[in-house]
């Protein structure tokens, strides 16, 4: 048995890459250094990684040679790839939009008959199709809407939060609804949709807010009946996509005997910090459910976007600490910006994992791309999480075996100093240093 190990040092300001082949001798009764993996206690199946396709995306997509369009959707999707085989994309507009639209603007056009997604198909759509290309599959769709139109809201505007209001509660779910057959009629797979991006927040650009209450009344009554009305019976409903904070509240307060059926699973970001013993006790609470990372980026408003190591580090904080807690998919952001963190049309800019130069027609995969992919590259659908221990808070660490009996292990050491390993497996050991501030990931050969 043997261990094909990737590391990433960052080193003097650069990302330095290696591989190496370690085999596996009996365990002569080591104590220290020790990480052990146990691959006969199993939890959660693992189903993808993915990110976003917003119109800022789009858009930034459409601006492309062929050299670099290619470029970037073979960088996620293609072979060799970071292996996205999941997307999340707004309903209507967000912030990174070049404005603020709705697909029907006019509130007697009760049958949407004016409904159009022609914003979508200007940006959106090219991007989606040239990433299936790439990917050589249909990939997994999450909607999310961030606002309804203007005149179905308390405030009267897309923007700065207000309600829906409860007499347009039924055109929602139809005009939601409208979005899910507009895929589907387009052959696009849409797997998961959320009811209400960020319910709780009042935004500068499109939001909508939700109590627990509204949240579980419009899907009980008005989505998920409007759903079944349109045969939509393979499209999974997750609550609350907002920070992981409250998330266990909301959950519980809509999760009931009667509502079980109609929610398929909670997404959650990151925004307000690490909290994940909430995702666990989600994880303990409700089983049966999905929990999905819908969204996170690195804000600029909050973080100096020219501190790579820092940044990517927050991913796969992130990504580890929510694995371990029962996390079973992983959306990030969007795929790509410009070199400012946008286009978006209220100036919230923010990172992402490959930005393009838009006056130098130039692709540029930051660290966080590199980080994601020490999971996203070994880690394939359908795996399952094992169990693992770890000898020392100053290593982070996550194991998953594949679908094909192999195992892959993701060890994150953000010190500045070289941590020592001896991966333990079944009476075998490996024995490894992991180097300052770096990451690695572990592919273990088939176990069986």
């Amino acid at each position: 048995m043997y261990s094909k190990i990737f590391t990433t040092a960052y080193q003097n300001g650069k990302a330095v890459s290696s591989q190496r082949i370690i085999p596996f001798r009996a365990d002569p009764g080591v104590e220290n250094h020790v990480v052990n993996l146990y691959p006969d206690v199993n939890y959660q199946v693992w189903d993808g990684f993915g990110g976003a396709i917003t119109e800022a995306s789009g858009y930034l997509y459409s601006q492309m040679d062929e050299v670099r369009k290619k470029e970037l959707v073979n960088a996620y999707f293609g072979a060799g790839s970071n292996h996205y085989r999941m997307v999340r994309i707004p309903i209507d507009s967000c912030d990174f939009s070049l404005g603020s639209y709705s697909a029907m603007n006019d509130p007697e056009d009760i049958e949407l008959k004016n409904f159009s997604l022609s914003r979508a198909e200007q940006y959106i759509f090219p991007l989606l199709e040239a990433a299936q290309r790439a990917a050589g599959t249909s990939l997994e769709i999450m909607l999310t809407p961030w606002s309804p139109p203007p005149f179905m809201k308390t405030n009267g505007q897309k923007t700065s939060g207000g309600s829906l209001k409860t007499e347009y509660r039924d055109l929602w779910a139809s005009y939601i609804c409208r979005y899910l057959l507009e895929y589907k009629r387009r052959g696009f797979s849409v797997r998961y949709l959320t009811v209400q991006n960020e319910p709780k927040a009042a935004q500068k650009w499109d939001s909508c807010q939700y109590t627990a209450q509204e949240e579980k009344e419009f899907l009980r009554d008005h989505l998920y009946p409007a759903m079944r009305k349109n045969n939509i019976n393979d499209v999974s409903i997750c609550i609350w996509d907002h920070n992981k904070e409250r998330a266990f509240e909301r959950a519980r307060d809509i999760i009931d005997e009667k509502m079980s059926s109609m929610v398929g699973g909670v997404a959650f970001h990151w925004y307000s910090g690490d909290h994940f013993d909430v995702v666990s006790l989600l994880r303990e609470t409700f089983p049966e459910k999905k929990l999905i990372f819908s969204e996170g980026c690195v804000e600029y408003s909050h973080y100096n976007k020219n501190d790579e190591l820092r940044n990517a580090q927050i991913y796969a904080h992130d990504i580890i600490g929510n694995l371990n807690a029962g996390m079973n998919a992983f959306y990030d952001w969007n795929l790509v910006l410009d070199q400012n963190g946008g286009p978006n049309y209220v100036g919230n800019f923010c990172d992402a994992p490959v930005m393009y130069h838009t006056e130098q027609s130039m692709l540029y995969r930051k660290l966080s791309y590199t980080y994601i992919g020490h999971f996203s590259r070994y880690i394939m659908p359908g795996a399952r999480r094992i169990a693992s221990s770890k000898y020392t808070d100053e290593l982070e660490a996550t194991c998953f075996r594949n679908p094909d009996s192999t195992l892959a292990a993701v060890l994150l050491n953000r010190t500045p100093k070289v941590l020592p390993v001896v991966l333990r497996l079944w009476g075998q050991i490996c024995e490894m240093a992991l180097p300052e501030t770096s990451i690695c990931t572990v592919n273990v050969g088939n176990i069986q």
